[in-house]
């Protein structure tokens, strides 16, 4: 965007001059989502909505708006996510702060919420949740925004991330509810919980660097990486469900494509038993719903 911050001297920049500069960037740093971001990056600048920049598009910018622009659109062009540039992502319908120590909710985990409500459907119920590798908290706050007599706790090895996950209690009014523990999966963790829900780095580790540039450059490697099979962070956890699992209570695990057989075996190992899969909205087996082996849920 070079041409409009040199001739910001003598000529107006309009919002359809910038998003096409944006959007030429952004495309030639190879962003896939180049027309939408550029749009959400200006009308953050500008506080306004989408559509305002078409009603408004041939509407002079100042030159701090330029410059704000400009500088989003720079990150965006080093793939940083926009999770982390706009600061927040939405997940169940819900705001959440996002930081360079949190992964970015994903729409994909939604898939959880809805199997906890499927096993869950008494939403009056007063539930004891564990979210295990809370980060951003979406999980735990999501599930206690439906159960409003429920209080949660989640679980993070980052004292960063469970600021953000506090941070996003407060912000959603769940603080009186939502407790948060700095500890290694359940390490430390006392107690019985009807549901416990979890959604632990599930990636093997040689595959990291293959990943998108947004991923494997700007979110958190502890969030990302499940060692050399991906399967560490359930070798770790899954003893520990096991202890904290209420006896009619009910575990949901999210896991990577193709690894639903081995998630189940390390739990079977463990004393629990898969009830179902369920899929995400692209019919990818997404979850599994644990319960205790000797248990007829």
């Amino acid at each position: 965007m070079k041409k409009h911050a040199l001739a910001l001297q003598w000529e107006e920049v309009t919002i359809a001059d910038a998003l096409a500069d944006g959007v030429t960037t952004l495309k030639e740093a190879g962003v896939d989502s180049a027309n939408l971001d550029a749009r959400l990056l200006l009308a953050r600048v500008l506080g306004v909505g989408r559509e305002y920049l078409t009603i408004h598009s041939d509407s002079a910018l100042s030159d701090i708006e330029v410059q704000a622009y400009e500088t989003m659109i720079h990150r965006r062009a080093t793939r940083e996510p926009m999770a982390q540039i706009l600061g927040e992502r939405e997940f169940w319908s819900l705001n959440f702060r996002v930081t360079q120590d949190t992964l970015a909710p994903r729409p994909d985990s939604e898939t959880l919420i809805e199997a906890v409500l499927d096993y869950v459907p008494r939403r009056e119920a007063k539930l004891m949740i564990a979210d295990f590798g809370t980060g951003t908290g979406c999980l735990l706050l999501s599930l206690l925004s439906e159960f409003p007599n429920a209080h949660g706790l989640g679980v993070d090895v980052s004292n960063a991330a469970l600021d953000v996950a506090e941070k996003n209690a407060q912000n959603l009014g769940l603080s009186d509810r939502a407790h948060f523990y700095n500890a290694s999966w359940g390490e430390g963790v006392m107690g019985r919980y009807d549901v416990i829900i979890s959604n632990p780095p599930y990636i093997p580790e040689a595959e990291i660097a293959t990943l998108a540039p947004e991923v494997a450059t700007f979110e958190p490697m502890t969030a990302l990486s499940g060692g050399a099979d991906g399967m560490d962070a359930y070798r770790a956890l899954m003893p520990h469900v096991k202890r904290l699992l209420a006896q009619n209570g009910v575990a949901v695990l999210e896991f990577g494509k193709g690894q639903h057989t081995q998630v189940v075996e390390i739990a079977e190992a463990s004393g629990l038993r898969a009830l179902e899969f369920q899929s995400d909205l692209a019919g990818i087996i997404r979850c599994v719903v644990l319960a205790h082996a000797e248990t007829q849920n």
